[in-house]
């Protein structure tokens, strides 16, 4: 299994080599254990954000959930969309806007 902190940490770096400046909007993806699936984070500069695979894994479509009950079952443990304010979510969001936060005002990063 793949750390969501390595992952995040992996995209807020690549993002970070490329200067963000005046952003209003980026996106990521994330490895999702929760759906044990790739999903697409989007961030506004504003603070708001969205997982695409949200509307894909919340109320899924008979293709997706015969899909879900097939991963479950190799993995031997429910797969389910935790929402949209999830801890993977959240945590890139925060961090994303720190690094902005801090490349804004370096001097008070060191």
């Amino acid at each position: 299994m793949r750390s969501v902190n390595s992952n995040i940490n992996s995209s807020l770096q690549a993002e970070s080599d490329t200067a963000m400046i005046d952003w209003q909007i980026t996106a990521a993806t994330i490895h999702c254990d929760d759906v044990d699936d790739e999903v697409t984070v989007i961030v506004q500069r504003d603070g708001s954000v969205r997982c695409v695979g949200f509307a894909k894994y919340d109320k899924p479509g008979r293709d997706t959930a015969g899909l879900i009950k097939q991963k479950s079952r190799q993995l031997q443990r429910q797969l389910k969309c935790t929402g949209p304010e999830c801890r993977r979510v959240t945590d890139y969001r925060d961090r994303l806007l720190a690094e902005e936060a801090n490349q804004a005002n370096p001097a008070d990063s060191a």
